[in-house]
């Protein structure tokens, strides 16, 4: 994303990066990083927090606009959590979740089949 974002900036459109590995994205020198400390895949918030969603989305079109040099940086001031103890816990997988990941897994792949099934009868295609 960061190399095409420069591509793009030296066509004339303005970009900007959201997201979380900000050595890997500062490395690439990309024109404006809005970096917000999430997990890796949830560059704009938690799931379902649409009013955080918004608000990142918010700041990231504000720098956008504000940003007065190349490679600027700027920080959310959203956070995932209380502290940062989730960064200990997310995506932690250990023996005792086994059952219960299991299980998630199996019923995600019942949805998505179904999915399919409905999507096949309507005659269109499925994400």
């Amino acid at each position: 994303m960061s190399l095409t974002a420069r591509v793009l900036e030296e066509n004339g459109i303005p970009t900007i990066i959201i997201g979380s590995a900000r050595d890997i994205v500062e490395k690439c020198a990309v024109p404006r990083f809005l970096f917000t400390n999430f997990p890796l895949g949830n560059p704009i918030g938690r799931p379902y927090d649409s009013q955080m969603q918004e608000e990142v989305v918010r700041s990231g079109l504000t720098l956008l606009e504000n940003a007065v040099r190349p490679q600027t940086t700027a920080e959310t001031s959203h956070m995932w959590g209380e502290d940062q103890s989730w960064r200990e816990k997310y995506m932690k997988v250990d023996p005792s979740d086994r059952e219960k990941l299991r299980s998630m897994g199996e019923q995600r792949r019942r949805n998505r089949s179904a999915f399919k099934s409905r999507q096949s009868l309507k005659g269109g295609d499925s994400p």
